[in-house]
């Protein structure tokens, strides 16, 4: 008899881009997919600029079956800073062929389960300096289409699945640049970057479930999922992104909790183990939670600095939408940022 509720699957990425990766730190049995972050784009290639670094990181990964014969582990191609030559890459039919091809010898060669694109924007811009072409819509699926094939020959030379996964704005806007239904056709996984969230002159959630009351909230996780699925995307293959760090905002005068304030400037914050250990109701900053967006923050009065995150409590709510909407299950960016794993067990924990 078939299985109703699949195992809901739990993707971490982890960073190869730093170096070394410490796979001791990685708690194998509490994840179904490892996403290798990130392979570059070159010359219409996919390119292992770390070479050196990334084959012993492959190496210590593919180790960890040894604890968890079930996890896959898949490259990740491109990211917010290696972006800038997919549009490139997949002009046209023979560029596609090539790209499709170096990118699946590299799951070839050393042995991995499948490839991830985290192409940061097709048609729509991502970090200055990137190459943006309208065709990028089309292209996006025929790239998709292309990948498949050369998988489905490797799937026959060895006998194995091998995945094919994606990385997409956690906006509706990427929806109206991007053939999402017709990609999905090829894709088996489609991982929502339901983080980041940025409210313009306003200081928002950069991770949250739903809209909040306290500011006019442009983005949030439900949103971003709604609008898929409204485009044709199935929910059982949609993703939803958990932020394993924090965003910092410095704010306006003049605001009791920061939330809703004038947006002066921001940055990338730090990782949920040191905000948990040393940062909630410490050092100045007080714990608030909005129960309309599901989102925690903080807010220091004297610094006007706000904090936004994801914690153990919006985690258990978004685990609760998961297998609600019959999603495929969760994927966090990134394993590094809570080495306690405070948030991981609680994915584990809620999605059981």
């Amino acid at each position: 008899m078939k299985n109703e509720n699949p195992q809901k699957v739990v993707i971490g990425y982890v960073g190869g881009f730093r170096g070394l990766v410490n796979t001791d730190l990685i708690a194998a049995e509490k994840l179904t997919h490892i996403n290798y972050a990130f392979v570059d784009v070159q010359g219409n290639k996919a390119f292992l600029t770390n070479e050196k670094t990334d084959t012993v990181n492959f190496r210590k990964l593919l180790l960890l079956k040894k604890k968890n014969p079930a996890l896959k582990i898949l490259i990740s191609i491109g990211g917010w800073a290696w972006s800038e030559n997919f549009s490139d890459a997949v002009l046209s039919e023979a560029s596609r062929a090539t790209f499709a091809s170096t990118a699946v010898e590299i799951i070839r060669k050393y042995k991995l389960d499948g490839v991830d694109i985290d192409w940061e924007y097709p048609a729509q811009p991502g970090e200055a300096g990137n190459v943006v072409r309208p065709e990028d819509k089309q292209n996006f699926t025929l790239m998709f289409e292309a990948l498949r094939k050369e998988l489905d020959v490797l799937e026959k030379e060895t006998g194995t699945k091998k995945l094919l996964t994606t990385a997409v704005g956690g906006f509706a806007e990427f929806l109206a640049h991007t053939e999402m239904d017709k990609a999905a056709r090829y894709l088996d996984y489609i991982n929502l970057m339901t983080y980041d969230f940025y409210s313009g002159k306003i200081a928002g959630h950069h991770t949250n479930l739903y809209p909040s009351k306290i500011y006019p909230t442009v983005n949030s996780a439900d949103k971003a999922i709604t609008a898929y699925i409204a485009a044709g995307v199935p929910a059982k293959k949609l993703v939803m992104g958990i932020a394993f760090y924090g965003r910092n905002s410095r704010v306006a005068e003049g605001t009791e909790t920061g939330l809703g304030a004038g947006y002066v400037t921001g940055e990338f914050g730090s990782g949920f183990s040191k905000i948990k250990d040393s940062l909630i109701n410490k050092q100045g900053f007080k714990e608030f939670k909005d129960q309309d967006a599901k989102a925690s923050y903080l807010f220091n009065a004297g610094t006007r600095t706000l904090i936004t995150y994801d914690d153990e409590w919006s985690v258990r709510e978004k685990c609760k939408y998961v297998t609600n909407q019959g999603m495929a299950g969760v994927m966090f960016w990134e394993y590094a940022s809570d080495p306690k794993e405070y948030l991981l067990n609680e994915i584990v924990k809620s999605l059981r």
